[in-house]
């Protein structure tokens, strides 16, 4: 294990077993290096210490027992929090450090909901970032309840903050066509289109597949996202245009399907990066990795397959879930099912122009009755012939029509 000395800094131990680091250059008070030694954030504030610009915010004598911030640091030093997977410590250790900057040495006691409300508020330009740190928030007071640290979770008392967003874009099948013509068979781009579009993972789970998750005919593995909380076993059957790329690429000594220019796994935002340079050079720049994983459930969802179908596919743990994914796939499939009900107003095989339902010179009170009539008599007209929303070719890239 290698050691790295730095001049100037110092390290003691709370009562709680967390090794805390400080720059001190006497006669300047001491400042808290943050994050562990060597990192990014430790680096940066150790080097401004030296130059002689310490952070304000992190020049501090001791942390206040009963604050905020002591709360925070013994939450961030927990089993609870460390069983957490590193994307999600990440998100949540950045949103306490940044209330720690304006309300660390609070008595944690004190505060109230508007304390809450304050905090969220001062990120409403982001929404989303607004809601992130009112979920890291939760996750601290719900913690400190049940270990005695907070008498009360201000929490419960603030909502999320609501806002329009549609999310990423979920692939078309022309889009889907144009990624494809540029991007052969053969090549590493194709072959990470197919496993996200049939397999519907995550960026952190298609980076890990690979021929050991094989087994007769068959993908199976944990879903990466809260492996080590709530973990997700998947077991889906792999298509015939993913088992082709698959064998399309030559084997390698690479654990993963998917390998960098080193012969190594992508990591996850490395992949991401990548992925959105293959799109660009495809004129797909609006486009993701993760639209994929919604393109496919809401193909399922267009296709007919159930809300349970399709959480066999994605992973999904509760049908609110799969719902975000589907709805609007849902919608558009209810309305020709709908619209089909409606009766003709002739036996003739024309549909009527919408036009003549406001213009035929009927009364509202004529035609409320002659509508009445046949919705009651629904046999009485013939529905006529309906256009499939999808072809009955199968699977996802036999779909056409309304993308």
């Amino acid at each position: 294990m290698v050691m790295l000395r730095l001049k100037f800094v110092v390290s003691d131990v709370d009562r709680h077993g967390n090794v805390r680091y400080y720059f001190r250059r006497r006669p300047d008070p001491k400042t808290r290096l943050r994050g562990k030694p060597g990192s990014k954030i430790f680096m940066e504030t150790y080097d401004r210490c030296l130059a002689g610009d310490a952070p304000a915010a992190t020049a501090c004598a001791e942390v206040r027992p009963g604050s905020f911030r002591s709360v925070c640091e013994r939450y961030l030093g927990s089993s609870a929090f460390g069983a957490l997977d590193p994307s999600t410590q990440a998100w949540r250790r950045r949103g306490l450090e940044a209330a720690c900057e304006a309300h660390g040495g609070k008595l944690i006691r004190r505060l109230l909901a508007r304390h809450v409300r304050q905090m969220r508020d001062s990120r409403r330009g982001t929404p989303a970032a607004a809601n992130t740190l009112l979920k890291a928030l939760r996750a601290l007071f719900s913690w400190a309840v049940e270990h005695d640290l907070a008498p009360g979770d201000p929490t419960r008392e603030v909502k999320r903050v609501r806002y329009a967003s549609k999310g990423h874009h979920s692939w078309s099948l022309t889009e889907v066509e144009a990624y494809e013509a540029v991007h052969p068979l053969g090549t590493k781009a194709r072959l990470a289109l197919a496993l996200l579009l049939y397999t519907a993972g995550r960026r952190e789970d298609v980076v890990r597949l690979g021929p050991r998750h094989v087994s007769a005919g068959r993908m199976r593995y944990v879903q990466a996202k809260n492996e080590h909380r709530a973990p997700v076993a998947m077991d889906i059957p792999i298509h015939p245009d993913l088992a082709e790329a698959i064998a399309s690429v030559p084997p390698s000594s690479c654990p993963s399907f998917l390998e960098t220019d080193y012969g190594r796994s992508f990591s996850p935002n490395g992949f991401g990066n990548r992925f959105k340079e293959w799109c660009i050079q495809a004129a797909l720049p609006h486009c993701s990795a993760h639209g994929c994983r919604k393109a496919t459930a809401a193909r399922l969802a267009e296709r007919g397959a159930t809300p349970h179908q399709i959480m066999a596919i994605t992973g999904h743990r509760t049908l609110e879930e799969v719902e975000r994914y589907t709805r609007e796939a849902q919608r558009a499939r209810l309305a020709d099912d709908a619209m089909a009900l409606l009766p003709r107003r002739s036996g003739s095989d024309a549909r009527v122009p919408p036009k003549q339902f406001s213009q035929d010179g009927v009364g509202p009170s004529a035609r409320k009755r002659k509508n009445k009539q046949a919705f009651e008599n629904p046999g009485g007209a013939p529905k006529g012939n309906r256009t499939p929303v999808f072809a009955v070719r199968g699977g996802i890239r036999g779909a056409h029509g309304r993308d």
